[in-house]
């Protein structure tokens, strides 16, 4: 489990993300509201580890070191961070995020083989931009996961591609639902009407507190 407790985050002039506490389990989807992008930026970053709190702590499983956290989490899609270029190639992008991991090369898939398993080799020739948006939220998915450490997912911005709610929402919990179980956390401007899940808001403290009893 993912615990932000009192977690913020400072920019060069001003705070970027205001004290927020949050938590988020193995194969469960946390939808956390924020504005603006640069806010939701920031807090992808943050919970990823990516970017040092200012105050407060993020951990996974009592872990709250950058290192440990970054070790097992990815950010994905991030705007102006990770967001494939979109004159890039969906067999180049493949190609290029399969190179980055780690371990010797005879372990890593073969680009035709990815493609193949995840069933996308009919679009390795076209532009990232120009395919389905929730292909490409697909792709970057699967890419995420690549990496056997991975345990937490940090989406950023996934409502912004004009992907139906009902359709990029069922995609992460089909994902978290999945073998490997990862917790999934989409940092989204505006939480769906239709979603009945978990939810947070950043700048607030979302943990449960029990109620307590009057003597």
């Amino acid at each position: 489990m993912l615990i932000a407790n009192d977690f913020s985050l400072d920019g060069r002039h001003g705070p970027l993300v205001e004290p927020t506490s949050l938590t988020a389990a193995s194969g469960e989807l946390l939808l956390v509201q924020a504005e603006p992008q640069t806010t939701r930026t920031a807090l992808a970053l943050g919970l990823s580890a990516r970017m040092r709190p200012g105050t407060g702590a993020v951990a996974w499983e009592g872990d709250s070191s950058l290192a440990g956290v970054r070790c097992i989490s990815m950010i994905v899609d991030s705007p102006e961070i990770n967001e494939p270029e979109s004159h890039t190639k969906v067999r180049d992008l493949v190609a290029e995020d399969l190179a980055l991991h780690p371990g010797p090369f005879w372990r890593r898939s073969s680009i035709d083989d990815w493609l193949d398993r995840h069933h996308v080799s009919d679009l390795a020739g076209e532009f990232v931009d120009a395919i389905d948006p929730l292909d490409r939220l697909k792709i970057l998915t699967h890419l995420a996961l690549e990496e056997h450490q991975t345990k937490l997912l940090v989406f950023d911005s996934p409502d912004r591609h004009g992907i139906p709610d009902d359709d990029w929402v069922a995609h992460l919990v089909e994902t978290a639902a999945g073998r490997r179980h990862p917790a999934i956390i989409a940092v989204v401007q505006r939480i769906p009407d239709a979603w009945t899940g978990k939810v947070a808001a950043a700048g607030r403290d979302n943990l449960p507190h029990p109620t307590e009893t009057p003597a």
